[in-house]
């Protein structure tokens, strides 16, 4: 089997799978989307952290609620012991007690309330970091979807340059055979074939890994294939105007995950700096409790057995009592988890400023190359229209025997090169815009 043949057989395969993808179901970009979102592994993961800070945030409420325990006890006595008659007797009783106390912290420098604030911030920031998590997959879905209609775009350039060559394959065997070509010009043209052949096995394999891509960022097993629908994607306009990107991080400062995260995770170390601070000051407490037994042997004076009921009567005990603990010395520990907190404030108002430098980095480069986006774009449109020109001139000119195959195809080739620039400069361009409006919080959609 030659080479041709070779090719010919992995394009058939290849458009056989293109054609099972047509008859799976078809997902346009907001499917894909929600579907992540519902099934990718790091947003389950990052939903489950914020379920932890909740409950964080509820046992902090509820430690403001006071503290009840009871116990049971059973005690069995063997051998002598001293009676109420002040004699000694062999005496073997069974005895049941038991008791409840409760405990409630009326005030302890106001941590508990400090606590509260500490632990609503840090499930504040799960919950941004859970925002932020989902951005980014957003992100990542759109650049798959768009590289998927990218790879399609290079496909259809393929097949059509596939397409004039077998037209002139069949015009210039005409001419051979009549006489005004010589027959190293199709065999030339033949080549030409056999290259475009291997050029479209390329692209319909890049098409592949590219859905594969779009598959493991659903955490699809590539069995599960389906097509994706095309969108009529915005017109590239050569007088486009782009939001200034400082403009654009204003408005992102202010509502972008990644900086509300690290701003919470500011403030819940400083209501650290003043838990550990509350230390510092006394705390006062409530106490109550309550105490009652029965044993099997206890008797009157008259030697009767006491009952149940009256034992309950006359064991019970009960109290209440309240307990202030003032700090003297704690060896310099309560000064040091202050230090501690206060340095751990500092380096979060770095990492606060370090969030927004990366964003404001972020969005520069986003503009920047949306920009050189938008002008690759214009030249590769100008660069199309010039080529179609010239290679029509030239394949006028190839029908009539005054250019030679090489001058042909080499008019062809610049030709399918210049679409294929100006696909990637229109994508490229519509994803970094779809960046930049996601950053000045619109929606991703195309």
């Amino acid at each position: 089997m030659t080479m041709k043949h070779l090719f010919q057989l992995a394009a058939i395969l290849m458009l056989a799978f293109s054609g099972t993808l047509q008859a799976q179901q078809t997902w346009d970009l907001q499917k894909c989307i929600n579907y992540a979102l519902e099934n990718n592994i790091q947003i389950r993961q990052q939903s489950i952290n914020t379920d932890y800070y909740g409950n964080e945030l509820q046992q902090a409420k509820n430690n403001r609620l006071p503290s009840l325990n009871g116990g049971l006890s059973n005690s069995f006595n063997f051998g002598r012991s001293l009676q109420y008659d002040n004699t000694y007797a062999d005496y073997n009783s069974n005895q049941t007690g038991g008791n409840l106390s409760a405990n409630m912290t009326l005030w302890n420098g106001f941590i508990l309330q400090k606590s509260i604030n500490k632990a609503d911030l840090d499930l504040k920031a799960a919950l941004s970091d859970l925002q932020k998590a989902k951005d980014d997959i957003m992100l990542y879905i759109a650049a798959a979807y768009l590289e998927i209609l990218f790879t399609q775009e290079l496909v259809q350039v393929a097949e059509d340059q596939m397409a004039v060559t077998k037209m002139q394959i069949d015009r210039t065997n005409k001419l051979v055979e009549a006489g005004s070509l010589a027959k190293g010009s199709l065999l030339e043209i033949e080549a030409q074939l056999a290259s475009e052949e291997l050029n479209l096995v390329n692209q319909q394999n890049a098409l592949q890994l590219a859905y594969l891509n779009l598959y493991q960022l659903l955490e699809l097993p590539a069995t599960e294939q389906f097509k994706i629908e095309d969108p009529v994607l915005p017109v590239v306009k050569a007088n486009g105007t782009l939001l200034n990107s400082m403009d654009i991080f204003r408005t992102a400062v202010g509502f972008r995950p990644e900086v509300k995260s690290a701003e919470y995770r500011l403030g819940s170390y400083k209501e650290q700096v003043a838990i550990a601070k509350g230390n510092l000051y006394p705390s006062l407490t409530i106490g109550a409790d309550y105490y009652n037994s029965y044993n099997n042997k206890y008797e009157d004076f008259n030697g009767d057995k006491i009952p149940f009921s009256d034992q309950l009567k006359s064991n019970e005990r009960y109290g209440v009592g309240v307990n202030l603990s003032i700090p003297i010395f704690r060896k310099g520990q309560v000064r040091t988890q202050i230090k501690n907190a206060e340095l751990q404030v500092m380096n979060q108002e770095l990492e606060l400023q370090s969030t927004k430098n990366v964003l404001r980095k972020d969005i520069e480069q986003a503009y920047t190359n949306a920009v050189a986006a938008l002008k690759k774009y214009m030249a590769s449109n100008k660069a199309v229209e010039s080529m179609q020109e010239a290679f029509r001139y030239t394949e006028e000119k190839f029908n009539v025997g005054m250019v030679n195959t090489v001058e042909y195809n080499q008019s062809k080739n610049n030709l399918a090169r210049a679409k294929s620039d100006l696909a990637q400069a229109k994508y490229d361009y519509i994803f970094r815009t779809k960046i930049l409006d996601f950053y000045n919080g619109e929606t991703i959609d195309l």
